[in-house]
């Protein structure tokens, strides 16, 4: 074995680039997700299975969410629309983002 430092694995212990999803591509948190998502809309869905398409006005650490302009959605249908939607964050299942219309 050669002590050539182009042929030896990192010494790190980080994954090598063959591991990465991209060359260019960089790793996100959630939170940075989150960060990036606020004052955006968003699709929130419940442990219920509703569906609530909005803007994400802002939320804390516990996942409490307040959203604005917030469409209720139940089995894929409108059923009610909001000005301002406050929802407990024990409740969310997932916060996904959405295409502006």
């Amino acid at each position: 074995m050669s002590n050539d430092p182009d042929t030896t694995a990192p010494a790190t212990g980080e994954p090598d680039s063959s591991d990465q999803p991209s060359a260019g591509a960089k790793k996100r948190s959630p939170s940075d997700f989150l960060k990036a998502v606020l004052g955006r809309p968003v699709n929130v869905r419940l442990n219920s299975g509703t569906d609530y398409r909005g803007v994400l006005a802002c939320l804390d650490g516990y996942m409490n969410i307040a959203m604005e302009q917030t469409e209720e959605y139940v089995d894929g249908q409108l059923k009610a629309k909001y000005g301002d939607c406050f929802i407990r964050g024990n409740n969310v299942l997932y916060i996904s983002s959405q295409k502006r219309k």
